[in-house]
């Protein structure tokens, strides 16, 4: 009777640790499975991730591609980066309308007119560069002196006309630009000039030593000389070596190493003459 009795608890005992063995392994591979199961979930999650995280855009991406677009002088597109100091700004590309530089400021440089008048103003950027050129230029014993910088559209519309009733259209297409066309309206562009010139804004410019300065040094401040000589199929505009625009250093130091103008070096194909 005993032996029975014994035989029926060992049994027992065997019994309740063989489904505690079996507990334990379906716990063990239902472990297994979640361990696997977020495996591939996080595999999945991974990759997905990868999938959608945007490609990288140079800074300069976007500016590149905003003026790679080109209109026609009679058809010309509304340029949709009038903020930045790279724009492009020519006689198939204008501002939009009534767009104006919202952070004009005077440069403290010499002006022929006392008056504070708008075309004193430039961007502030643009303006503490032109604080340094002239500094630097001052120091090599030049005397430049500053005529004309911001200009607003409507100004713009107003010398145009007054241009086009003294001289007709197609003269006044080749040494003045058309309202919303100016790179004055940007606040970048500045014309300069000197004593020796009685002030004046002519090609002998360039034969005075300001001239001559200028054209080699103004990179090294931001500002290329916009409109340069034998360019005008390109630029649209005769030239002007007393008008400078402040394109920032870096750009201003490849274009003139370039030797090109703002129009090639952005590689805009399109014939600009009047």
């Amino acid at each position: 009777m005993k032996r029975l009795m014994l035989f029926a608890v060992l049994s027992a005992v065997l019994v309740a640790a063989g489904c505690q063995d079996q507990q334990t392994s379906q716990k063990e591979n239902t472990n297994e499975l979640t361990e696997k199961k977020t495996e591939y979930q996080q595999a999945a999650e991974e990759e997905t991730a990868v999938e959608e995280e945007p490609a990288e855009v140079k800074p300069d991406q976007h500016q590149k591609e905003a003026n790679d677009v080109i209109g026609t002088i009679e058809e010309p597109v509304t340029v949709d980066n009038p903020d930045s100091i790279e724009v492009v700004v020519n006689k198939t590309r204008q501002f939009p309308d009534g767009w104006a530089p919202k952070d004009l400021v005077e440069p403290d440089v010499p002006f022929y007119f006392n008056e504070h008048l708008e075309k004193r103003k430039m961007r502030k950027e643009a303006a503490a560069a032109l604080e340094e050129l002239f500094a630097a230029s001052q120091k090599d014993g030049m005397e430049l002196v500053a005529a004309s910088g911001y200009r607003s559209e409507s100004r713009q519309k107003q010398i145009y006309e007054d241009n086009v009733s003294a001289q007709g259209q197609e003269e006044t297409d080749k040494v003045s630009a058309r309202p919303g066309r100016s790179e004055h309206q940007s606040g970048l562009a500045i014309d300069l000039t000197s004593a020796e010139m009685a002030l004046a804004l002519e090609e002998t410019f360039i034969n005075t030593d300001e001239g001559k300065w200028l054209a080699d040094h103004a990179y090294a401040y931001g500002f290329i000389v916009r409109y340069p000589k034998g360019k005008t199929d390109i630029t649209g505009y005769s030239y002007e070596p007393w008008h400078i625009r402040y394109v920032g250093k870096d750009l201003a130091k490849q274009i003139h190493e370039e030797g090109v103008t703002l129009e090639e070096h952005f590689q805009m194909e399109s014939d600009l003459k009047s």
